[in-house]
């Protein structure tokens, strides 16, 4: 037993100086500019008040779209999965420190034999057995360490989840709210063009006009409530998606008219890193190369010898050959030193196959943070640029109002001066405004939705 342990403290100690580094803790990587610049993010205190760490019930006020996240946090079967996933990894995170204490089995027997003109001897066994891995070469530590990274990505995961649910919701709230709108305004401006028909038909018989002037006015008057069925489909999906998010049966929801966002005032002098560090799905990207850095650690560590010691006792009656009664206790204590000797090849594939994938974590770490960057510098000009067109519309819109009334005038109480193109033209051109403007308001409320997303989703 002494012997087994000396024997692998010595060649521990001849393989201390190429593998010491097993027994290294993950640390964030600094050998690029980019991931050095998120390892210095990561030491800076969080700041709680900035717009992606806000709480969400702080972000979205309306009260109706409050109790539709609530209800979507609890019933949503995405967000399910992903906290089933959360305590799958606790499990196996518990099991990996089971891994440190020994093993117990208890196997009782017995048995009987005669031999000849001999009566029956019987023998039984009641022995308990001990086993305890010795973890000289930091098998059992990378395997704990793994299961520990993976636990946290797991807990990452599941508040991206969370955060994409709560974004999910609110985007099909707001686009509701704006598709309602846009179906109100189509039914109105029919009712409104159903009115222009009916004048231009009165024209027609005072010989104001002529019958291509009604058709053009009819075809019009079509063209908009086609556009009204389409919007109709559009609300019917847009209540569908509701319902899966919520997961119900399909059924229509109520939205506040009119219902807007805004985001804060920030400086577009680029996107800073702690914003980023701040991203549920870079922390579950950072852990997942946590995850490939402990494998290669364990790969590693399969080139080592294990240590196991192995204890047996009980009571039996079987002592050697002999079989006694009244039985007597025994204790057997082992120690076995395995060292791989033909299996070398096997493990220098695994670890080239642990590096490979290691490498790819880092990969798909980096491309991460520069995809967050990409969509928190996006989302900012779309809420910037639509809040600067939403200016532009509102001129547009009401300067279109007054060419309506104009022309309308004009074609009803002149002679000569504008003819039915010019009527129909302005309604269409005030229609298309109005449409444009309602998008507009939409494109600046999932702006600020994708904002909030991409610095982090609050908590």
């Amino acid at each position: 037993m002494k012997t087994a342990i000396k024997a692998a403290i010595v060649l521990g100690i001849a393989a201390s100086m190429s593998s010491c580094h097993i027994y290294k803790k993950y640390e964030t990587p600094t050998s690029t500019p980019l991931t050095k610049e998120y390892a210095e993010a990561l030491q800076q205190p969080v700041d709680s008040t900035a717009f992606g760490n806000l709480a969400w019930q702080d972000v979205f006020t309306d009260p109706v779209l409050v109790d539709l996240i609530n209800r979507a946090l609890v019933n949503n079967t995405n967000l399910r999965n992903a906290q089933l996933n959360v305590e799958a990894a606790q499990a196996q995170l518990q099991g990996a420190k089971l891994a440190y204490l020994p093993s117990l089995a208890l196997a009782p027997n017995g048995a009987g034999a005669k031999y000849g003109s001999n009566s029956f001897g019987w023998s039984y066994q009641l022995p308990a057995q001990a086993s305890w891995e010795i973890d000289i070469f930091a098998k059992l530590l990378n395997s704990k360490r793994g299961a520990k990274a993976a636990l946290l990505q797991s807990e990452a995961y599941a508040q991206a989840v969370r955060s994409q649910i709560i974004s999910a919701v609110a985007t099909t709230y707001y686009t509701l709210a704006a598709v309602e709108e846009q179906l109100t305004l189509s039914r109105n401006t029919s009712e409104l063009w159903k009115e222009t028909v009916q004048k231009m038909r009165d024209l027609k018989l005072a010989g104001r006009t002529n019958e291509a002037g009604v058709m053009q006015a009819e075809a019009s008057y079509y063209n908009i409530l086609g556009s009204i069925t389409d919007l109709e489909v559009s609300i019917d999906k847009l209540n569908n998606t509701m319902s899966l998010l919520l997961n119900t049966m399909p059924q229509k929801w109520t939205v506040s008219k009119g219902a807007s966002l805004q985001a804060p005032e920030m400086a577009r002098n680029g996107v800073a890193m702690s914003v980023l560090a701040a991203r549920p799905d870079v922390a579950a990207a950072e852990q997942n190369l946590a995850v490939a850095y402990y494998a290669t650690n364990s790969a590693r560590a399969a080139f080592y010898p294990g240590l196991t010691i192995t204890a047996n006792g009980g009571f039996t009656n079987l002592l050697g050959s002999m079989i006694v009664n009244p039985g007597d206790w025994f204790v057997q204590l082992a120690g076995s030193l395995v060292a791989p000797l033909f299996s070398r090849g096997q493990n220098i594939a695994r670890l080239k196959a642990a590096k490979a994938s290691q490498q790819q974590a880092m990969n798909n770490f980096e491309y991460t943070l520069m995809s967050a960057a990409a969509e928190v510098s996006d989302a900012l000009t779309v809420y910037e640029k639509s809040l600067e067109k939403s200016v532009y519309l509102d001129h547009q819109v009401e300067d279109l109002s007054k060419a309506v009334d104009m022309t309308q005038d004009l074609f009803t109480y002149s002679t000569g001066s504008v003819d039915y193109l010019q009527v129909i033209t302005a309604q269409q051109s005030l229609l298309g405004a109005q449409i444009s403007r309602i998008s507009c308001a939409q494109n600046a409320n999932l702006a600020v939705i994708n904002l909030y997303q991409s610095m982090g989703g609050g908590r």
